[in-house]
């Protein structure tokens, strides 16, 4: 009997017409428990809610996407939107205060009421973006949605390293790099325009080669190469926004000549010896002895007229049997040069004629 007698009371409360602006804070909180009423009565009795028609965009760089934000239940005329994108770590707001910031400035706008619209997107757009409302006049006040963007960029023409010439039965590794394009490409290789497996011995085509290609790192390894592995080739890197290739290089397998290899070791051998027989031939004949004696005869200068010389013994014994030792004429009354040579003076070497 005593909860009929409060449900009766309760009915009468919620059936009383109050002014709205005397409506007591107790009946508001009592309308939380049972469906809303009408807004005419002055409780905040809606909720905002936010949705996307797209939580995850994908464009191509320099296109234009939306970025789609509604709001689907909300009590409040004019709430207040925000728009906030928050890369590597760091947030920073897109639209605040009624406009667009940072470096979307001149190139976004709001589109109907709360989505964003970006023009001539570039790499750099490629974030998490948060769309917050406000609602004021809302039981539930605050709602906010995130969008992840991706923006996919086209790759540009890829380096490619082939070697020249490789000869038969060697390895050889081929490399392909682009560092542009995003998502990441993938590689694929070609010879003479046609495509290459990722494994030579998957195709029975190329039953008479033996590489392996990567298409993560664009390499192309040749564990031994043969002849039938020369031709033109080219590398083709590709995502989903495009493709782009590298100049078509030659590669060349040649035979490696054993017999020309030997031949020329032997010519050089051949050579060397016939230097060396000259070497020994010049050597008998004396034509090193001659210029070294010349060297010692240059070195030699002449006596100055009316100057005699007197040896030393060191000087005597050194030239050996070459010179006769000096001997002192006898004096049998002719002038003499070497007459009035004095006996030898250990202090003088030489003295001049007076």
């Amino acid at each position: 009997m005593r909860d009929l007698g409060f449900i009766a009371a309760r009915t009468n409360i919620l059936s009383y017409s109050y002014p709205v602006a005397k409506i007591p804070r107790a009946v508001c909180k009592l309308q939380e428990t049972i469906p809303p009423v009408n807004s005419e009565s002055g409780c905040l009795t809606g909720a905002v809610n936010l949705k996307s028609s797209n939580r995850n965009p994908v464009v191509q760089e320099f296109e234009s996407v939306e970025l789609s934000c509604i709001i689907t239940d909300s009590q409040t005329n004019d709430p207040r939107i925000e728009w906030k994108k928050i890369q590597d770590d760091q947030t920073a707001y897109v639209f605040f205060d009624n406009k667009i910031q940072g470096d979307l400035a001149g190139r976004a706008e709001l589109l109907g009421k709360t989505s964003l619209k970006i023009w001539n997107v570039t790499r750099t757009d490629s974030a998490i973006y948060r769309c917050e409302v406000v609602a004021r006049n809302d039981r539930k006040e605050i709602d906010e949605i995130v969008i992840e963007l991706t923006v996919q960029v086209k790759p540009v023409p890829p380096v490619c390293r082939v070697p020249k010439a490789v000869p038969v039965g060697k390895s050889a590794t081929l490399h392909c790099q682009e560092s542009e394009g995003y998502p990441r490409p993938h590689y694929s290789w070609y010879r003479n325009d046609v495509p290459l497996p990722t494994d030579s011995r998957a195709n029975p085509r190329f039953r008479n080669s033996s590489f392996l290609l990567n298409p993560e790192t664009g390499t192309l390894v040749f564990s031994a190469v043969h002849k039938e592995d020369s031709g033109q080739y080219y590398c083709i890197a590709s995502n989903d926004a495009g493709s782009a290739r590298c100049e078509e290089q030659e590669l060349e397998v040649y035979d490696l000549n054993i017999g020309g290899i030997i031949g020329g070791v032997l010519v050089v051998l051949a050579v060397l010896a016939l230097i060396t027989v000259g070497i020994c031939c010049a050597y008998r004949r004396g034509y090193f002895i001659n210029n070294k004696q010349n060297g010692e005869s240059y070195k030699n200068t002449g006596k100055p007229d009316g100057v005699n010389y007197i040896r030393t013994d060191e000087e005597v014994q050194s030239e050996g049997t070459k010179q006769k030792p000096f001997r002192k004429p006898r004096n049998r009354g002719v002038p003499n040069r070497e007459s009035n040579i004095l006996p030898r003076n250990p202090s003088d070497s030489y003295r001049k004629k007076g």
